[in-house]
């Protein structure tokens, strides 16, 4: 049985004096290892968040980098996704196709949006399916140690109330260790109708970057890196990969509650 746990040590942060040097050093990040997957296995499967974070790639779709990745090797997910149409200004797949993916030349049967004419329950059951389906392709591998999909990056924001994906302080589906996907009506942040990853395909991943800017969600920053121990932590804190690599990529601002937030 897979469950989200706490970390037993600090995990790696790097925080920044501004959102432009923290984009710079993200777009890096990204690129090399779209380089190092591509290079061990042809492929590079990416899962993206909504909210800030895709602004914060923007770099990726300029030089040297739009001109250097291999993009018709990328395959693209969602960490989590409204119940709307992919037109709605509530999307977080209208918010990447217009910020990001629109700019690259990524194959459009490599880009995995949810079925949006469907129910809650219906659409996370069909996105769980595809997985499942790039499972037996072998575009996604399963994690030896708990047979969740391990994705190759899975790039994070964070809300003020230190949710992650749409996985919310407080709420039963943080506890979720059977499903891949599953589904919330009635998020306390609208759209109440949502999909997310649960955190044992979260934890699976090989690499995440967790990207945080602006002075409110310093405390939420705190609560997530402090030495504290709670019974209760924030999703947030939760972020733990099982066999992989965190790194916070925080600004000043984001990390000003920190003791350690020397930045770059």
């Amino acid at each position: 049985m897979a469950e989200a746990s706490i970390r037993s040590e600090k995990p790696k942060h790097i925080v920044f004096k501004g959102e432009e040097e923290l984009s710079k050093s993200l777009a890096k990040y990204t690129a090399d290892l779209s380089e190092k997957f591509v290079r061990e296995r042809g492929a590079f499967t990416v899962v993206l968040s909504g909210g800030s974070l895709i602004k914060s790639l923007r770099k990726l779709v300029e030089p040297p980098y739009v001109d250097s990745i291999e993009w018709a090797r990328w395959h693209v997910f969602w960490v989590d996704e409204r119940v709307v149409k992919k037109d709605h200004p509530d999307s977080n797949y209208k918010l990447a196709f217009d910020g990001f993916l629109s700019k690259v030349p990524i194959p459009p049967g490599h880009v995995y949006a949810i079925n949006d004419a469907l129910s809650p329950e219906g659409a996370a059951d069909d996105y769980e399916a595809c997985l499942r389906q790039l499972v037996k392709t072998e575009v996604l591998k399963l994690s030896k140690d708990n047979g969740f999909p391990k994705f190759d990056l899975m790039l994070l924001g964070m809300g003020p109330d230190g949710h992650v994906a749409s996985l919310f302080p407080g709420h039963p589906l943080v506890k979720e260790n059977q499903r891949w996907v599953t589904f919330i009506k009635e998020s306390p942040k609208p759209p109440p109708q949502r999909i997310t990853f649960t955190f044992p395909v979260i934890n699976s991943s090989s690499y995440i970057a967790q990207v945080v800017c602006g002075s409110n969600k310093a405390a939420a920053v705190h609560n997530a890196l402090g030495t504290e121990k709670t019974s209760d932590p924030l999703p947030a804190a939760m972020v733990n990969p099982r066999d992989g690599e965190l790194t916070w990529f925080l600004d000043e601002a984001a990390a000003s509650l920190l003791q350690d937030k020397a930045s770059l």
